[in-house]
């Protein structure tokens, strides 16, 4: 990243440019013991727990992303396309699942998180994950229950609450049904 800020400082564009730099998964587990970088967050790469899927992300564009700000907005890479057609000023292609994100990097708006996140993974079998508010569901195998996860209160995803809300459950249920396309490429198995 280094030899890019300085390549960037060279070219005398790095005033103009906006440089993202983030993960596209969690730590990896392989490292047992040796580091914790998912710290109290439940799971690693390849996991549909917070440690799997939450990565922070770095924006910097001088004069435009206010310095030394954090945030803790939510988004997804379905939202990068959205993020990158606003920065160069033009409609995104209508039916994609993300979101512009370029007010909340500006210090414009706030972001709200009423809207849905959806991941799936197929290496060890189907497991899926979807988030809306400070609700996580998790499906860590193609037939199993919802596992339901109040992220604001349990953020290791420690106590599955599912049994506990099922007006919550019922919710994921109708938007699981929506949220996977099929695929030739990846079909369920």
């Amino acid at each position: 990243i280094g030899k890019i800020m300085a390549l960037l400082k060279e070219l005398e564009i790095d005033k103009k440019t906006i440089v993202f730099f983030c993960s596209d998964n969690g730590a990896a587990d392989r490292y047992d013991g040796l580091f914790d970088s998912s710290g109290p967050l439940r799971g690693a790469k390849r996991a549909m727990y917070e440690g799997g899927l939450r990565t922070p992300m770095i924006a910097r564009w001088p004069g435009r992303i206010p310095v030394n700000t954090a945030s803790d907005a939510i988004w997804s890479f379905a939202d990068f396309l959205p993020t990158s057609a606003a920065l160069a000023g033009v409609k995104p292609p209508k039916g994609l699942d993300g979101i512009s994100v370029l007010p909340v990097l500006l210090g414009q708006a706030h972001q709200t998180n009423d809207r849905f996140l959806y991941w799936e993974f197929f290496e060890r079998g189907f497991q899926q994950a979807a988030r809306w508010r400070n609700w996580k569901v998790v499906r860590p195998k193609k037939r199993a229950d919802l596992e339901l996860y109040n992220l604001a209160k349990d953020i290791g995803e420690k106590k599955d609450v599912a049994n506990l809300n099922p007006k919550i459950i019922s919710i994921f249920e109708r938007y699981l049904k929506t949220a996977r396309t099929e695929s030739e490429d990846w079909p369920l198995k």
